[in-house]
């Protein structure tokens, strides 16, 4: 029996991606896109990135403003959340 060899950039994990979709921006932090376009608005998230024609968010500056969400003092930090 022959054994099949693997290429060897397959055994490597795929890179993430960096730009997100409002959509797998949203998905990404786990809330639907009306209220990450709440946060948006507000400025608890970021504001995306335009390149040509597409709009794109940051993961990391996503990441950064997520850890911000639940800061002490924050308006609207629940406990019980």
């Amino acid at each position: 029996m022959t054994q099949l060899r693997t290429p060897q950039h397959s055994l490597c994990p795929a890179p993430v991606r960096r730009g997100l979709s409002r959509a797998e921006a949203a998905e990404y932090i786990g809330i639907g896109t009306t209220k990450f376009d709440a946060l948006v608005m507000d400025g608890r998230m970021p504001k995306p990135k335009r390149i040509d024609g597409r709009t794109i968010w940051d993961r990391v500056a996503v990441d950064r403003a997520f850890d911000e969400l639940d800061a002490p003092g924050h308006a609207d930090a629940n406990p019980w959340d």
